[in-house]
């Protein structure tokens, strides 16, 4: 492909990315803070549901010129198994990582004086850290001392190992014609995109934060870092579950996806 058009690709998959954390980040500060009304608006739910139609938005704005990776988990994933081009891979991959950055510095701007207020909590990334608890609001918090984030390693690794692989299983789905995917004019699998999203972070999100997408987690990492956020790369766990383990996951979700589905699916002919 000519310069210019992967220049073309890199712009979109930064804007992508970008507006992927805006909104995905965005409702974490948003129920996390709750300037009207504290405590009681922290519901799981709600940040699902924003999670996912992030990655709706995201996907209809820059589908028509990368198919929205958005996520360099899709990225290697594609390359492995669909013939995605692997000289592509690493600008594709940095592209979300700077994405991913400027959406949190958004997040940042938007709620830069409930954050500042607060102590700086984690918005930005999953795992240790990123439960909103007593600190940030004081005695009226709803998760007592000790309930939460009780999570090891090995935990949350599976946990993004099994959610990653139904992303991609979602993704190649949705977008497959000889399966029962939607139509590619109907313009439709976005939509099925967030909601494999939704289901995700309502069934196998609690160990891990569900990542599932490592620019998503270590871009605003880095960023949160940056603006103060405490403990946000302490020990390893940055670099395992929500960065490691999607890389992989991801592409032994595409050979999964391969092996029991593809071979069974009728042809084109048919």
């Amino acid at each position: 492909m000519k310069q210019k058009g992967l220049t073309g690709e890199l712009i979109a998959e930064v804007f992508g990315t970008f507006i992927l954390i805006l909104l995905g980040d965005g409702v974490v500060a948003n129920v996390g803070l709750a300037p009207r009304l504290e405590s009681a608006a922290y519901n799981w739910n709600t940040i699902a549901w924003g999670w996912g139609f992030a990655v709706v938005i995201a996907v209809y704005v820059a589908g028509g010129v990368t198919g929205a990776h958005i996520n360099p988990a899709v990225t290697v994933a594609m390359a492995a198994k669909r013939g995605f081009p692997w000289g592509k891979v690493a600008p594709y991959i940095i592209a979300q990582l700077i994405g991913a950055f400027l959406g949190a510095a958004a997040v940042y701007l938007i709620y830069m004086e409930g954050l500042q207020a607060a102590g700086m909590p984690n918005v930005w990334a999953t795992g240790p850290g990123a439960l909103w608890g007593s600190s940030y609001w004081s005695a009226a918090g709803s998760y007592a001392d000790g309930a939460a984030g009780t999570y090891s390693i090995l935990n949350a690794s599976i946990a993004e190992f099994f959610g990653t692989m139904v992303l991609l299983w979602g993704v190649l789905a949705a977008f497959d014609d000889r399966n029962w995917g939607v139509q590619t004019k109907a313009n439709l699998g976005a939509l099925l995109v967030g909601f494999t999203v939704l289901a995700i972070g309502l069934s196998l999100g609690g160990p891990s934060g569900y990542s599932i997408n490592p620019a998503r987690d270590l871009g605003p990492r880095i960023f949160g870092a940056i603006v103060g956020t405490k403990g946000l790369f302490d020990g390893l766990y940055w670099l395992i579950p929500p960065v490691l383990i999607p890389l992989i996951s991801g592409a032994i979700g595409v050979f999964c996806y391969d092996w029991f589905i593809t071979p069974f699916l009728p042809g084109e002919d048919e």
